[in-house]
């Protein structure tokens, strides 16, 4: 089962640098994401939603391999691949997969002007090699699917940027 994130950042480049992150603890077999997305709210208050995967070009691409494949055993290799980038890009245009766009657009508009957000479908993670990854850049949790502990938890550990309170009685 996914679990869905969404945090808020201070500046419009936060969660793209987190996204980063994630991407690269990916490489690294630390986290394995469904969908990573980002959602910036310009000074103007535009919202611009900025998905990992571009799923049009991947349709198109993949559709013209395809239909130049189909179309060379027709003898029309071009039209073939026309019509396959074409058929592809419309698939990969109306196909949604990860976090819903409107729901992103709707928490987007919730944010405060020259922020933005990270919206992420976690289907495995190893918590703590990535809690110390990404907890330095701080956040503040808009929408978990997450326990109720578990959120708190982890809101806490992006309060403090990682670093844990002194425990009192340790020291004495």
């Amino acid at each position: 089962m996914s679990h869905l994130i969404a945090i808020a950042y201070d500046d419009i480049f936060k969660a793209e640098e987190v996204r980063l992150t994630l991407a690269k603890l990916q490489r690294e077999h630390l986290i394995e994401l469904e969908d990573a997305a980002v959602v910036v709210k310009n000074a103007e208050g535009k919202v611009k939603l900025k998905q990992a995967i571009n799923l049009t070009a991947a349709g198109a691409t993949s559709g013209g391999f395809w239909g130049l494949l189909i179309g060379t055993l027709f003898l029309v290799p071009l039209f073939g691949a026309a019509v396959g980038a074409a058929t592809g890009a419309i698939g990969g245009a109306l196909s949604d997969i990860g976090v819903d766009d409107e729901f992103m657009r709707e928490l987007g508009e919730t944010l405060c002007p020259d922020t933005s957000a990270l919206f992420i479908l976690i289907k495995k993670v190893t918590p703590d090699k990535v809690l110390d990854e990404v907890s330095k850049y701080g956040g503040k949790i808009l929408r978990t699917s997450l326990s109720k502990d578990d959120e708190e938890q982890l809101q806490e550990v992006l309060n403090n940027r990682g670093v844990l309170p002194l425990d009192e009685s340790a020291m004495s």
